[in-house]
């Protein structure tokens, strides 16, 4: 395994631009004094237009695994009525009892990766970065996707490309990784972007709206982080009963998994009335103005 992670850098201001801002605070419908969480507060973007809303009176509870966008949010959300913690969603039970907090009134899940975290060389989640590939959100646990390449066998790399992937060359793209570690190993974001693109089919690398290895890397961020563990856990156990009765959830989810997940828990009528009987998009001119955005779906319902 890895030694201890470095110390983390002094936190620069966040560029990354938050994703469907106003229909997020339409469908939480904020007003002041309200309990709200934001459990992927990321770099601020979203839960600083909440805690304005929500004013003195209210409380914010920020969660993030990645105590870098923490650090970054801090810089935008400091208050007394608002509590950052590193933690995932999942284990808002615990957090909200440390706070003295029975129950809260919204919450937030942002579930893309922020501008920064892909800008970060060291982390592994973009394809030009020449760092280590990582892809933890918390590099204090866990298993680096880097190892994970090096250690598992080309059967169950495939199963991972396919399953949080859903990779047609998943094979291809297996056996190419396993073949190149006796000479040159994967470790670093750009060589697993140039074993891809190594596997797979030139008449399938000509469409450049997307990255031929975007999806690989998907499945492993997904696989190293236990991402859609840990939505199914949260939906149809942990957020439920931490909100209150008439709360709302609002999700935003960027690819078919995990809005799949967040579609089936929605139809629990015992729990949730939806808000949202389809995915809701960006608009075109958001589009245009922040091109991440196309592939993001807002879903909300509110807690019976």
């Amino acid at each position: 395994m890895s030694g201890p992670p470095a110390e983390l850098p002094p936190p620069t201001p966040s560029v990354h631009t938050p994703v469907l801002l106003r229909e997020v605070l339409d469908f939480l419908d904020l007003h002041p004094g309200l309990t709200v969480v934001d459990g992927t507060v990321g770099g601020g973007g979203h839960s600083r237009r909440i805690l304005e809303q929500i004013g003195p009176a209210g409380t914010l509870i920020g969660l993030d695994r990645d105590r870098s966008m923490l650090a970054r949010a801090a810089l935008v959300l400091s208050a007394p009525n608002c509590h950052l913690r590193p933690a995932s969603y999942a284990q808002l039970p615990h957090v909200i009892h440390e706070l003295g907090i029975e129950r809260v009134d919204r919450i937030l899940l942002d579930l893309g990766l922020s501008s920064d975290q892909l800008a970060d060389a060291s982390r592994g989640f973009g394809f030009e970065t020449a760092g280590p590939i990582d892809m933890r959100f918390d590099p204090l646990t866990g298993e680096p996707a880097w190892e994970l390449l090096a250690r598992l066998d080309q059967s169950a790399l495939r199963e991972i490309f396919e399953r949080y992937g859903e990779e047609r060359f998943a094979d291809r793209i297996a056996a190419r990784i396993v073949e190149r570690r006796a000479t040159d190993p994967v470790r670093t974001a750009r060589q697993l972007a140039d074993a891809v693109e190594a596997a797979v089919p030139a008449k399938s690398r000509r469409d450049r709206s997307r990255h031929p290895a975007t999806r690989v890397f998907q499945a492993l961020r997904i696989a190293v982080n236990r991402e859609l563990e840990q939505l199914e856990t949260a939906l149809h156990v942990v957020l439920p009963d931490c909100l209150t009765p008439g709360g709302r959830l609002v999700v935003i989810t960027f690819h078919s998994l995990e809005d799949r997940i967040v579609k089936h828990a929605f139809r629990d009528k015992l729990r949730w009335q939806e808000l949202t009987s389809k995915p809701v998009n960006p608009r075109a001119t958001e589009q245009r103005m922040n091109p991440r955005s196309r592939s993001a779906k807002l879903r909300a319902a509110i807690r019976k």
